[in-house]
């Protein structure tokens, strides 16, 4: 029986733990091991495998950003939309990356660019020493088509949030690292498409990964990632070919338990095209630790903003409204789309055994809204990825971190048909954004309307609540070209009508009695794009 690539992972960080530390791993991947006596058996590629897989995270528990790849460099960047606010404020640099502070010394910008960078020299270092392997030309083939395909997907990230950053596809010496120059974007989207378009020929496809195998690249995982590409470029009749082809492969499904796919009791679901590896004890994370409340002892970091909140639909499939008479502040989820009670706690919801206890006015709870506590700063919490019934330790977690769903593919299909004026009809509908919204624990009404003005609104919303908190927000506000219109101006928290405590923006009370929360004011042509770290610039004048 062969074991669980997961544990191949864990095994390979505790082996270059024994005799380095993180520092130097970051600055020589696998530098412990002599490269003259590497690469010696298919073992030994699949250890370099899967420190290619897991980036620069070194072992032990996952608490802080590696890049784009983990659950901190996913969800946290939720924190910097309209979906979640950082319980740490305006003055972090999570929140100043959208809020108008954002500068070329940004820690979390600064982080994302080195981790990955680690990961591509990891790469690099991977594709030029895998043909020493005594192993068979097929196993050869696929690993190094995974490694093109993790090397590609993060160029992919670079070229949507950075623009223009150095295209490096072999190990540099000091010299050459300080001195390469920036490709364009055009010659980062060209690599990208000309790779992921080779590594999906090569990998093999999602329905012939063995069960050992999960966590493992596969040609709809390379697609996904070609089809975010396409459609980021306005490429729309390549995106729409490309996601048919993951959708004709069958290989994939919408999963009927939305809320499984998130707090560890579906990792094996056919939805979950590719997700990020965590094993307890062994390579585990802490996101339970950042996104408990704190009356079940986390820290409470992500807090949903009223304006994802009031994204979701009544279940009749009507917009929410506050004039509406089923509108409840009591109980907000109250005859609302079911996928936010699975997203979103709010006051007086029972969670892991207790009340979560957020209104402004109470006495007692740890969860009070308040400006002091390390507590909620909008009234709400975030309940995707939180398992029921948890107990141990909450820097411990194995729940695995979705990166592409088969739902955001369906989705995209339907967007890349819509924006490439191409007709719109029922069956198209009802082959994309009604099984998403037709799932059996969601059950939404069936979309209708084939008017493209009105249906880009809708199919936006129901974009934004299916993957609400999964770190696709962002980069759906760039591509539309929204972001610098959504990202200015006041927003609030949850609903307190009545409450004494209620925070205010001034002297204005919010007619709806909404708490507070801050003010945005993202610089149109100016922060659509990441600076190069003020360090990065410092050593290399051709970065600036």
């Amino acid at each position: 029986m062969r074991v669980p690539y997961k544990y191949i992972i864990a095994a390979c960080l505790l082996l270059m733990l024994g005799s380095g530390c993180s520092k130097k791993l970051d600055k020589a991947p696998l530098s412990q091991f002599s490269n003259e006596n590497f690469w010696k058996s298919e073992d030994d590629a699949m250890l370099a495998l899967a420190a290619v897989y897991r980036g620069n995270i070194a072992g032990g528990t996952e608490f802080s950003l590696s890049d784009w790849w983990s659950y901190v460099g996913l969800v946290f960047l939720d924190m910097s939309t309209d979906n979640l606010y950082d319980r740490r404020g305006d003055n972090s640099d999570v929140s100043k990356m959208t809020n108008g502070g954002m500068t070329t010394t940004n820690s979390q910008v600064s982080n994302y660019w080195t981790a990955g960078y680690t990961r591509i020299a990891r790469c690099n270092y991977f594709l030029e020493n895998v043909n020493r392997v005594p192993a068979s030309p097929d196993k050869i083939k696929r690993m190094t088509a995974e490694v093109r395909f993790i090397r590609a997907a993060v160029f992919f990230y670079f070229s949507q949030y950075f623009g223009s950053v150095p295209l490096t596809t072999k190990t540099m010496t000091v010299e050459e690292a300080n001195t390469v120059k920036k490709a364009t974007k055009q010659q980062l989207v060209d690599f990208v498409i000309s790779e992921l378009t080779a590594a999906a020929a090569d990998l093999p496809r999602f329905k012939d990964l063995a069960g050992t195998e999960r966590g493992r690249a596969s040609k709809q995982a390379a697609l996904a990632f070609l089809g975010r590409l396409q459609l980021a470029e306005k490429k729309y009749s390549d995106a729409a070919a490309t996601y048919k082809t993951i959708i004709d492969y069958n290989d994939n499904i919408i999963d009927p338990n939305y809320k499984s796919l998130f707090d560890g009791t579906n990792e094996s679901s056919k939805e979950l095209i590719f997700a990020i590896q965590y094993v307890p004890n062994l390579v585990p994370n802490g996101m339970l630790q950042h996104f408990f409340p704190a009356v079940n002892s986390g820290w409470h970091l992500l807090n949903p903003l009223g304006s994802l909140v009031e994204n979701y639909e009544f279940k009749d499939g009507t917009p929410f409204s506050f004039t509406d008479p089923r509108y409840n502040p009591k109980d907000i989820g109250q005859d609302r789309d079911p996928r936010l009670t699975y997203t979103v706690l709010y006051n007086m919801q029972t969670f892991n055994g207790r009340t979560y206890i957020s209104h402004p006015d109470s006495t007692k709870s740890v969860d009070q809204l308040t400006l002091t506590r390390q507590a909620t700063r909008t009234g709400y919490c975030i309940r995707k990825f939180l398992p029921d019934n948890f107990s141990g330790d909450l820097q411990n977690s194995g729940i695995d971190m979705p990166v592409v769903r088969y739902a955001e593919v369906l989705l995209s299909y339907l967007e890349a048909k819509l924006e490439g004026g191409e007709p719109i009809d029922q069956a198209l509908l009802d082959a994309t954004i009604n099984q998403v919204r037709g799932r059996a624990s969601v059950g939404m009404p069936r979309v209708t309307i084939t008017d493209p003005v009105a249906l880009r609104v809708v199919l936006r919303r129901e974009r934004r609540n299916e993957l609400a908190c999964e770190g696709l927000r962002y980069w759906d506000l760039l591509r539309w070209g929204t972001i610098a219109q959504v990202m200015n101006g006041d927003f609030y928290g949850a609903p307190f009508p009545g409450a004494v405590n209620l925070r205010k923006k001034g002297t204005t009370v919010d007619p709806y009695g909404r708490w507070f929360v801050t003010t945005k004011a993202f610089r149109a042509g100016t922060d659509e794009k990441w600076p190069v770290p003020q360090s990065e610039q410092d050593i290399n004048p051709n970065l600036r």
